[in-house]
């Protein structure tokens, strides 16, 4: 992420919100403590095996509590990293380290697990021309953060919101009355208001494959909990025609079967909505 998009208001904003939630009217117990001008260095330490995802969100939180505080990376976000491994350095007061030190710590560790396990399933594939991505099950107000660590950990996103992308799902289509209803209404609609956005298509088996490639105008086409042989006849049916997403129910262990049938994505929501947090530490130095 660049300097401009990591200064964005919307981040610092969310920062902000996590620190209050944390910090509340005062970190009483470092305040009894400590004393008010003492300085001090601390470093991050990784103690497990992972992905390295959220240094730069992690300094943010510590010059919110402090502009003198500085962090020094020791390592690049997206980076593998072994247990033990120093990941950055932080120097400033203590009193305000020790006031970022959690809620610095829960960004970095939630986006790590995130990367770590994007990480996985992106060498699971390896050698295929099928992407890893992600999903909109994502933590409330948090999606910016677990969608900047899947692209870390060496995934790709899918639509951020709601307004990115048509993706005419299951519940849309029984609402119009079936695929080709739904398809026809969302490009009129589309062209009506002279909106320019690409079109997905959900689907559950190959006769509705079928119906979307005879509407035309649909860019992707979701293989939704498709067996894996019907996902290679649907893949072998679009011949390259519009680009091919499987999706539902993945996991490590199958992923690489899905890829090799051709498919251009697999979104996996579990990758930010059961990634498991990597396990870090702020320890102060003496």
């Amino acid at each position: 992420m660049t300097k401009d998009e990591i200064s964005d208001s919307r981040i610092s904003r969310l920062v902000e919100l996590a620190l209050m939630e944390d910090v509340g009217l005062g970190d009483i117990t470092s305040e009894a403590t400590i004393a008010e001008s003492q300085l001090g260095r601390a470093e991050i330490l990784c103690k497990a095996d992972g992905v390295i995802a959220g240094l730069e969100v992690a300094s943010l939180v510590f010059t919110l509590c402090d502009h003198s505080i500085t962090v020094s990376p020791l390592v690049q976000d997206g980076t593998s990293i072994v247990h033990g491994q120093r990941v950055a350095i932080v120097d400033g007061i203590v009193r305000e380290i020790l006031k970022g030190e959690r809620t610095s710590l829960n960004f970095l560790q939630r986006m790590s697990g995130i990367a770590t396990l994007t990480r996985q399933f992106v060498h699971a594939v390896a050698g295929t021309q099928a992407k890893i991505t992600d999903t909109r099950k994502t933590a409330p107000a948090l999606r910016v953060f677990d969608k900047w660590a899947v692209r870390l950990g060496g995934g790709v996103n899918h639509r951020f919101g709601l307004d990115d992308m048509v993706l005419i799902k299951d519940n849309h289509i029984a609402a119009a009355g079936g695929v080709g209803p739904a398809v026809d209404r969302c490009k009129r609609y589309l062209a009506d208001r002279h909106i320019n956005i690409a079109i997905e298509v959900e689907t559950k088996n190959l006769e509705e494959v079928k119906t979307v490639l005879a509407c035309g105008g649909i860019q992707r086409v979701m293989l939704d909990n498709f067996p894996l042989d019907a996902v290679r006849k649907a893949v072998e049916l679009i011949a390259h025609r519009v680009e091919v997403e499987a999706s539902g129910g993945i996991r490590l262990e199958t992923v690489r079967s899905i890829a090799e049938t051709g498919v251009d994505f697999i979104s996996i929501g579990a990758l930010t909505h059961s990634a498991r947090a990597l396990d870090l530490s702020l320890e102060l130095l003496k």
